[in-house]
């Protein structure tokens, strides 16, 4: 008797169980979401897999099925999933980093030490949302040239590329808006610099600079405006973009085939039949994006974890301007445009002109072929467009075409006034006090009397006495001398002083550049 109401409980219970998985998945039995992992044919009829996108708020945006040339791995490359991929996970980690940020000057950069010191799990978090920013902006890009090169912009696809463009404008925005939030050196002024470019806009220049700062100069006003923006209003839009872009591609014209599957009129038959046969999203896309989400996440901890630490310089210094300064690397480009003539012209105008351009490509474009060799002038001018944008920037980078003194140059190069570089790196036990000077002091066996040398500082006071002796046959530091002083300042603390002495050819007088560098045993950077 017991045995027998024992059995009815189990009985009971897994039906109990079985309802409130049938009610949380849309109506899947157990055994149906096993064989849908599985990828097994559905085990109940009707399908159920069919009713769940009616019955599932998460499934119903999503299409029943697709055309199987369409989920081609290397027709798409998934990038448009990446893109959205990033976007959720910017979603879910800024809104947990919101928790403990304070948008003011005065408290935004201890927040961030904070949160990477003292939450749990919060420099995971920071690197994740840095690292998905520019993956973000990375794939966005991608997905717009993909979408170029294959022509899948043409007929009724001309209003979803407009959408993309679109995106892709938020989406740089986004990035650049949370660019200033951490309020450290890099972060300050590369938006100083970056706000700059919006007063070289005719008529409303001032008014439109003043607008994005707050001020003649970025304050309290200035953080605020960036931060409403990088938490409402910017993801606001791309939800509203996002939606439409993503209703006209799964709800009107689908992915596009690829074009020989349309175009090519040698393909076999059956190919082409196949190619437009129906790939239902469950289980078979569905399982494949939740493997491509597993492993984006897998790659994404890999790399924060081991390879990536989100930049945080000092704090923000108004009075000072960082040597190297520039904009974020997405708008080196246009940073390297400046430098080829007019700020308004290159700033404002030719930039406005290019977007404009990219929207109007569908109109432009009359072509009907999409296949490759059919678009000789479309393609050789995307590829034409895409080196541009490289070469561009190349020349926004401040190396390019700006004339630093050699002596403050090399220092620079060694020991970065923001960042780590390579002198910084030396670990700190290497760091034998003494003074190493050029030709004088042989780069080789500098740390007789420790077991295993120490081949990081020899390696950057070779590299030292490299650039120096470069410099000197150049003709920019006539009669140089240079020496690399490690001192031993404090219990656990010493100071590095790279310094160059010169004479100076127009006043006949001797020059001297220095930096002095404070390097603590548990710090890789404490100036």
């Amino acid at each position: 008797m017991f045995g027998l109401n024992f059995q009815r409980l189990r009985q009971q219970a897994r039906e109990a169980f079985e309802r409130r998985v049938r009610i949380i998945t849309a109506g899947l039995s157990i055994a149906e979401l096993r064989a849908l992992l599985r990828g097994d044919p559905p085990t109940e009829k009707p399908n159920p897999r069919y009713r769940v996108h009616v019955t599932s708020f998460l499934f119903h945006i999503r299409p029943k099925f697709y055309l199987r040339g369409s989920t081609i791995f290397t027709h798409t490359f998934r990038l448009g999933f990446f893109t959205m991929f990033f976007f959720v996970l910017e979603l879910i980690t800024g809104l947990i980093l919101m928790i403990y940020y304070t948008p003011s000057p005065a408290e935004a950069y201890n927040s961030i030490l904070n949160l990477m010191s003292n939450v749990p799990y919060g420099k995971l978090l920071r690197d994740l949302h840095r690292l998905g920013a520019e993956g973000m902006v990375i794939f966005t890009a991608l997905h717009m040239l993909r979408t170029y090169l294959t022509g899948s912009y043409k007929k009724e696809r001309s209003f979803t590329w407009l959408t993309g463009v679109v995106l892709l404008l938020i989406t740089l925005f986004l990035s650049f808006s949370g660019y200033l939030l951490p309020w450290d050196q890099l972060a300050y002024w590369a938006v100083t610099i970056g706000t700059s470019m919006a007063e070289a806009a005719p008529l409303f220049g001032k008014e439109l600079n003043l607008l994005l700062r707050g001020a003649p100069d970025i304050g309290a006003g200035g953080l605020l405006r960036f931060y409403l923006l990088h938490v409402i209003l910017l993801p606001l839009l791309a939800i509203w973009f996002i939606s439409i872009h993503y209703y006209k591609v799964s709800r009107e014209h689908g992915i596009s085939l690829p074009a020989k599957f349309e175009e090519d009129e040698s393909l076999p038959k059956e190919a082409v039949k196949r190619a437009k046969q129906r790939v239902d999203y469950l289980p078979d896309l569905f399982t494949h994006e939740l493997f491509l989400t597993s492993l984006g996440l897998f790659i994404l901890v890999v790399l924060t974890a081991f390879f990536y630490s989100a930049p945080l310089e000092h704090i923000a210094n108004p009075q000072q301007t960082p040597l190297d300064t520039k904009a974020p690397w997405y708008f080196w480009w246009l940073q390297g445009m400046l430098k080829l003539g007019d700020k308004t012209l290159m700033g404002i105008i030719l930039p406005t002109l290019i977007f404009g351009l990219l929207f109007a490509v569908p109109y432009l474009d009359r072509n009907p072929y999409r296949m490759a060799y059919r678009r000789p002038v479309a393609i050789a001018l995307g590829v034409l467009a895409t080196l541009t944008i490289v070469v561009l920037s190349y020349m926004g980078l401040p190396q390019y075409k700006i004339e630093t003194p050699a002596a403050t140059r090399i220092i620079q190069d060694l020991a970065p006034e923001e960042g780590l570089g390579e002198l910084r790196a030396i670990p700190f036990e290497q760091l034998q006090p003494g003074v190493y000077e050029v030709n004088a002091t042989e780069p080789e066996n500098l740390c007789p009397e420790m077991d295993f040398g120490c081949p990081a500082l020899e390696a950057v006071f070779a590299e030292f006495s490299e650039r120096v002796n470069e410099a000197v046959e150049a003709g920019k530091l006539p009669e140089a001398q240079a020496v690399l002083v490690i001192e031993a300042w404090q219990a656990d603390l010493v100071k590095v002083t790279p310094r160059i002495l010169w004479l100076d050819p127009e006043s006949g007088t001797r020059k001297s550049y220095e930096r002095h560098i404070f390097l603590h045993r548990d710090h890789n950077r404490n100036e």
